[in-house]
């Protein structure tokens, strides 16, 4: 069963610029930013700009750009962090633990062995600034 759309999910509001972001990228059809509750240090967020509660209600021409900017953010995160493992997750439903109700895909910079549950705890909101600031340029380069 498909849910409905909430055009008040914090994604719809960041994407209106009526909640501030630690925006990493943007183009015409996607929006990457700092996790605010990361689990680990540089934890990246990916959402279309478009309305879709998940993978099913993506329209393909979002999901390819969605896969696009993942993909310029990888190469960033590599460069700026010195990591090569990054663990690429997007949930569907709160059944497999969605927590935010507009498609979104997490690209995580770990070892698995890292990896902690997740919004688990609040991210210092200056050093979030500063790593998208780094990631911003490594794309730009």
């Amino acid at each position: 069963m498909t849910m409905v759309y909430d055009e008040n999910n914090i994604f719809a509001k960041i994407l209106r610029g009526e909640i501030p972001c630690h925006k990493v990228y943007e183009d015409d059809k996607t929006l990457a930013f700092m996790d605010i509750m990361p689990v680990a240090k540089g934890h990246t967020l990916v959402i279309p700009k478009c309305q879709a509660v998940e993978l099913s209600d993506l329209p393909c021409e979002f999901a390819c750009a969605v896969f696009k900017t993942a993909q310029k953010v990888m190469t960033a995160q590599r460069v700026v962090l010195g990591v090569q493992g990054i663990t690429q997750m997007q949930l569907n439903h709160s059944d497999a633990g969605q927590s935010v109700f507009h498609y979104h895909m997490h690209l995580v910079p770990t070892h698995l062995s890292n990896i902690a549950k997740h919004e688990s705890k609040m991210g210092d909101q200056d050093e979030l600034a500063k790593l998208a600031e780094q990631l911003r340029t490594a794309i730009a380069e």
